[in-house]
């Protein structure tokens, strides 16, 4: 079998498969992107996946809990997700929506699942905000998955496009600073597919169902495919059995990067006084608009 030139696309420099873990009140999931590959991945902080059919492994979901300094985008496959947050905005999330946060200055919310068995399988993505943006008021966007742009290629692959832009499609959401990619791409047996990626954006791609081929690379379930910065052009995939997986670019920032828990800024200074903020009560206080 030929592989895709390397001048010409993208090729895997890394494969990862994450930890296991849990969060919140005992959720157990796999986190792919840890801190450790923030500086490769910027402007991505973190991915967390989690496919649970065992109700005991996600029924406590993420109760309150504060951030700052970052977006969140939670992507829901199957099962029911419900948020609030500490202005009193709430919504559900179903299979196949998505909800586009920033929480800028602070805010606190929860994610609760609104399902008792059944599966619980979705994503959590962390994009970093630019320094000039950390303190912008917070707001969120819920994206209804028939708000979601798609699209059906003649071989058909489905491309849903949750940020950025496929094929001439406009996703849900356009980011100026961090100008983040985020597919959702079913690949059937034997299909191939072409992405554009902008020279110099950070990529990678997780694969959550059957296994794909990058550059002559096996990207087998559950794992993800770091991509080389080699210039070229473009990513391409090749399904060798039916299979799905996220796209995931993004211009990073190259700013400093210091993380304590749920609050990301850009020095220790910072985080100091959003702790101070935190317990003072401010993020409880925070208005948070919906878009």
């Amino acid at each position: 079998m030929t592989t895709d030139s390397i001048a010409s696309f993208r090729q895997v420099e890394d494969l990862v498969q994450g930890v296991a873990t849990s969060d919140g009140a005992g959720v157990r999931l796999t986190r792919v992107l840890t801190q450790q590959l923030q500086r490769r991945l910027d402007p991505y902080l973190m991915l967390d996946a989690f496919r649970n059919e065992n109700p005991d492994d996600y029924i406590g979901g993420f109760p309150d809990h504060p951030h700052r300094g970052f977006e969140t985008v939670t992507y829901m496959i199957a099962g029911r997700m419900r948020h609030h947050d500490s202005a009193g905005n709430h919504g559900l999330l179903e299979p196949g929506g998505a909800q586009w946060m920033t929480a800028g200055s602070g805010l606190i919310h929860s994610e609760l699942p609104e399902q008792s068995e059944g599966l619980m399988e979705g994503f959590q993505l962390w994009l970093n905000l630019p320094a000039k943006n950390k303190m912008i008021a917070p707001f969120y966007q819920d994206i209804a998955p028939d708000a979601i742009p798609e699209y059906t290629t003649a071989d058909g692959i489905r491309v849903r496009v949750i940020a950025g832009a496929s094929a001439g499609v406009d996703g849900a959401i356009q980011r100026p600073d961090t100008e983040p990619l985020f597919l959702d791409v079913h690949l059937p047996a034997g299909s191939r597919f072409e992405q554009i990626i902008a020279a110099g954006h950070n990529a990678f791609t997780y694969t959550y169902r059957g296994n794909v081929e990058i550059g002559g690379t096996r990207v087998p379930d559950r794992n993800m495919a770091i991509l080389s910065n080699n210039g070229a052009p473009a990513l391409a995939v090749r399904a060798t059995e039916a299979a799905r997986m996220l796209i995931i670019a993004g211009q990073p920032l190259r700013q400093p990067i210091v993380q304590y828990g749920p609050f990301v800024m850009n020095t220790h200074e910072e985080i100091r006084q959003t702790l101070e903020d935190y317990q003072s009560g401010m993020f409880e206080a925070a208005t948070v608009q919906a878009r």
